[in-house]
């Protein structure tokens, strides 16, 4: 005789079996979730258990003692969704907890667990600074969860009281602070470089925007409409967007020279820089260079390759990472051709932004360089804000390209 089927539904949210697909109940409700053993029947049952965990509705269906694996797989939801540019971060974080807490629920949490947590970050070879980012990352996560009734108050209240690594107290190294890259490195490097990363690494040192803003920019949003002699990048979002509202970056003649070619016969939505474009130049730069016919078996392939394309392709943006990478690999081709005394030093991104905010405090003064990177607090009043455009745009007006050849010297 079968048990009577309880009108209650189950406290644990289990997976069924539905022929060949696995498929869960909520509220009496069969939701199918794919074909068993399937990435997509697992990635489905995930987007389930935060459903659970984050909506009022389904509160019956929650866990008595939430577990940790439970709350970081809610909150790299959220983040994902909220904070993608803290993601990346986020995520070495929850990795590094799930290590040493996987399966644990989250109300026994105490100092004791993160103080050990603490002392894996320093172990796992990151620097102090960055230990210390991470650990805020798993109290913003405890908070997040406090909110929402995932984590009892205490346990948010217990990392709270783990005080942040102090230089000189910990054997976390100390990171040495980024330097400027002087103009002649970027100079030598430039020849190195695609036309499109090129026109990038000039674009920022002119302008002094971040490496992911450079990467980000999208046809619509320079504004060429003012009619002042400038164009305004506005980019749909960037890192201070909480404290200062919608961010314009005025470009100049030098960089208006450099970004009409990449504007032309795009639509709004379209990167200025796409990795696609830079992937045929070095094809184009590869053929121009070739000093042997290509061979039938050669002209074969390619036939094929057109006809089926690779799964993988460049992407429509650049990252911050493929920038990085980019630059990185053309320092790598100078070096294999450059003598060893003419060698180019490695250099990063972000290190064009410092030479930028360098060269503006050495010109103009500290103020025009804060104008210029668009550094501002919290509390910066709208007045002054303005004050800062207005600076941006003189700088702007004023500026010349270092880079430029003079027909002159050819």
């Amino acid at each position: 005789m079968s048990k009577k089927c309880s009108s209650k539904p189950p406290r644990i949210l289990q997976v069924r079996k539905d022929g060949a697909y696995d498929c869960v109940y909520l509220h009496s409700k069969k939701i199918r979730l794919g074909r068993t053993g399937t990435p997509e029947a697992e990635a489905a049952f995930r987007q389930i258990q935060i459903q659970i965990l984050t909506d009022p509705s389904l509160a019956s269906l929650k866990p008595e003692r939430v577990t940790v694996d439970n709350l970081c797989l809610a909150y790299l939801k959220h983040a994902q969704e909220n904070d993608p540019g803290h993601y990346s971060t986020i995520k070495t974080a929850v990795e590094i907890l799930l290590q040493h807490f996987a399966g644990q629920a989250v109300d026994i949490l105490d100092t004791r667990h993160f103080l050990h947590l603490q002392k894996m970050f320093v172990e796992h070879g990151v620097s102090r600074k960055y230990c210390n980012a991470l650990m805020g990352f798993i109290r913003a996560m405890l908070k997040w969860g406090t909110i929402r009734k995932l984590v009892p108050y205490q346990v948010y209240g217990e990392a709270k009281l783990i005080s942040a690594l102090k230089k000189g107290k910990t054997r976390a190294y100390e990171k040495p602070e980024r330097e400027a890259v002087p103009d002649e490195i970027i100079r030598r490097t430039l020849p190195f470089m695609s036309p499109t990363v090129r026109t990038m690494v000039q674009i920022q040192r002119l302008t002094g925007m971040r490496p992911s803003e450079v990467c980000k920019m999208r046809v619509g949003d320079i504004d060429r409409t003012r009619g002042n002699g400038l164009w305004y990048y506005i980019p749909g979002s960037h890192k201070t967007e909480r404290h200062t509202g919608k961010k314009a970056i005025p470009l100049g003649k030098p960089e208006q020279a450099l970004l009409a070619p990449y504007l032309k016969d795009k639509r709004s939505a379209a990167a200025v820089f796409s990795p696609k474009t830079a992937m045929a130049e070095w094809h184009a730069e590869r053929r121009a260079n070739r000093k042997t016919k290509i061979s039938p078996s050669q002209l074969e392939r390619e036939r094929k390759r057109a006809k089926k394309p690779a799964k993988r392709q460049p992407g429509e943006f650049y990252g911050q990472n493929s920038y990085r990478i980019a630059i990185a690999n053309a320092i790598k081709k100078g070096n294999k051709v450059l003598p060893k005394d003419q060698q180019i030093p490695h250099w990063f991104p972000y290190q064009i932004r410092h030479a930028a905010g360098t060269d503006a405090e050495k010109a103009e003064g500290l103020d025009k360089a804060q104008a210029l990177l668009g550094h501002t607090t919290a509390n910066t009043t709208k007045r002054y804000a303005h004050g800062q455009l207005a600076i941006a745009e003189k700088l702007a007006r004023n500026r010349r390209n270092p880079f430029e050849v003079s027909t002159t010297d050819e």
